[in-house]
């Protein structure tokens, strides 16, 4: 009974779409992250470039190279500097380990990001179909309050599994799900996902920024990538 009500409360967070920047970690000249600025990151990124959706700990933001104490520094940062300035911050959690990915979730929770979207780990591969869905369901329990996006980009996890296939049945194994970032070049896997789940509201961010014109034909509600996003403000309504 708690975990319906907590999933109902992620159900009834707004829809992640539109532009959503892939956030960088700035660092020192030592090699520490760099706090400080994340402030004026987030002024630019609202002012300047009109977003207010952002994807923390990503590929972009180096995430799995960076220890577990400084994702948890960022994800505090980001979430505090965009308070009352940001629509939504989802963080990426995803890890090697199940009990580390567990503990960024449940740390987003409690800092009050807005979603969390976990990779698939890559050493120690899922085989299929039901060891991938095993794995993001154990992560996704760990934060039953937020929504919960799997980020799928085989060319770097080597995982193969097409996303059309995760997402037969994913909504019944993990009733937070809403959505998947999806950064792959396969736009025939992308185009079977959007058709074949469109109507249970599925965000379908698309990842790979030069073949985004593309994706938008076929159907994408969102986009998640580091390129300027001035000219492209006004293709979604936020």
């Amino acid at each position: 009974m708690i975990f319906y009500l907590l999933s109902s409360m992620a159900s009834r967070k707004k829809n992640l779409q539109g532009l959503v920047a892939a956030t960088i970690t700035p660092m020192t000249e030592h090699g520490e992250i760099n706090l400080s600025v994340i402030g004026q990151y987030v002024d630019y990124l609202v002012d300047k470039q009109r977003v207010k959706n952002i994807f923390v700990n990503g590929t972009t933001g180096e995430g799995l190279s960076l220890s577990i104490s400084e994702r948890r520094l960022l994800a505090e940062e980001w979430v505090t500097k965009g308070r009352n300035k940001l629509d939504q911050v989802v963080i990426h959690v995803g890890a090697l380990s199940l009990k580390e990915s567990q503990e960024l979730a449940q740390h987003a929770a409690e800092i009050g990001a807005d979603g969390i979207a976990v990779i698939a780990p890559f050493f120690l591969k899922p085989r299929d179909k039901g060891d991938l869905t095993a794995f993001l369901r154990e992560v996704a329990a760990a934060a039953p309050a937020l929504p919960f996006y799997y980020y799928h980009i085989p060319a770097l996890t080597g995982v193969k599994i097409r996303a059309e296939e995760l997402l037969d049945g994913i909504q019944e194994q993990i009733p937070t799900f809403r959505g998947v970032k999806f950064s792959d070049m396969d736009l025939l896997d992308f185009g079977q996902c959007v058709d074949q789940y469109r109507q249970r509201q599925f965000a379908f961010l698309f990842g790979v920024d030069e073949q985004l014109l593309s994706a938008l034909v076929m159907g994408a509600t969102g986009a998640v990538g580091s390129f300027v996003f001035r000219d492209l403000s006004t293709l979604w309504s936020n």
